[in-house]
């Protein structure tokens, strides 16, 4: 596993990455920075911790809103687990509260 420097909002962050994932990690980064910098830009909401708060409600939303899948797809090792979530989400959830350390609190 190795670790990449990103930027979201202007902030750097240090994130492990599992080989080969780099390409997937930076688009969700982009995501992420993305759905802030709109949220920023409206200028309604200053509060970086607000700010992110409605970024990953946004984000959730638009992953609830897509279709579900017709056919249950073919089982790979690790994409999912008993209680229905993805583990990937899980485990960049994971990696992105690790990195935040102390600041992931909102008061």
């Amino acid at each position: 596993m190795k670790q990449m420097e990103v930027t979201i909002l202007g902030q750097s962050y240090i994130l492990a990455c599992p080989d080969g994932g780099e390409a997937t990690l930076l688009a969700a980064v982009a995501q992420v920075d993305s759905e802030m910098s709109k949220i920023r830009d409206a200028g309604k909401v200053k509060a970086r911790e607000k700010i992110a708060v409605l970024a990953a409600l946004n984000l959730a939303y638009q992953l609830a809103e897509r279709p579900a899948p017709t056919a249950p797809a073919p089982s790979k090792a690790g994409s999912a687990h008993p209680g229905g979530g993805d583990v990937q989400i899980d485990t960049l959830i994971a990696r992105i509260d690790s990195a935040m350390g102390a600041d992931d609190h909102l008061l």
